[in-house]
């Protein structure tokens, strides 16, 4: 739970644990680090592990991952995905995944894909895209699948690497994202951009 690399340490230790041959021995590919782009340590995983890297995107403009993921206030699109070009430049068969929530009305628009093609230039990577499970409290909702599907298909005949992962377990509350009662207290929620008010009401 929470930002693996806060605890970069002891993610390193461990990673090296589950890699290494008189540890668990695992595929290097098969032990995956997730982040919300914390660059710094980012930078250290890259250089000192061999094991997967997945960066939580989530956002094409710094305006909309401000909002959503307000790490980004801190270490902006365009810092994270240099890091990765120059830290992915001397790794071999190495392919950064990007995990890429839909929100309808949010991230999920023609234009947000064509900028997703723009943005990942340069990056040895694959793209995930992951209907978005609702919970109590939340403002978002899940893009449609078949706007889901015109979207990986956008990328697909662009020649981006691109995986669709639809949601299970969400009748039941047990999906990604729903591993709380629903109904329980949230977390203040930040303040929606005017451009998305519109949207946001539309899909309540």
């Amino acid at each position: 739970m929470g930002e693996p690399l806060h605890n970069i340490e002891n993610v390193l230790k461990a990673a090296d644990i589950m890699v290494n041959e008189q540890g668990l021995h695992f595929s290097p590919r098969k032990v995956t680090v997730s982040t919300s782009g914390l660059v710094p340590q980012l930078k250290r995983f890259l250089h000192e592990s061999t094991c997967a890297l997945a960066v939580s995107l989530n956002a094409t403009t710094d305006e909309v991952r401000n909002w959503i993921m307000p790490i980004n206030r801190k270490y902006n699109l365009a810092l994270l995905l240099e890091t990765l070009r120059e830290g992915l430049r001397f790794k071999r068969n190495y392919k950064v995944l990007f995990e890429y929530v839909m929100l309808a009305g949010v991230n999920d628009s023609i234009d947000d894909a064509k900028r997703l093609i723009d943005l990942v230039q340069g990056i040895p990577c694959k793209i995930n895209l992951i209907s978005f499970n609702p919970h109590s409290g939340s403002q978002f909702k899940p893009t449609r699948e078949e706007k889901m599907i015109e979207f990986r298909n956008i990328l697909a005949e662009a020649g981006c690497v691109v995986f669709l992962r639809l949601s299970r377990g969400d009748d039941q509350m047990a999906a990604c994202g729903q591993l709380g009662k629903p109904g329980e207290i949230q977390a203040p929620l930040l303040r929606v951009p005017a451009q998305f008010q519109a949207a946001l009401k539309a899909s309540l």
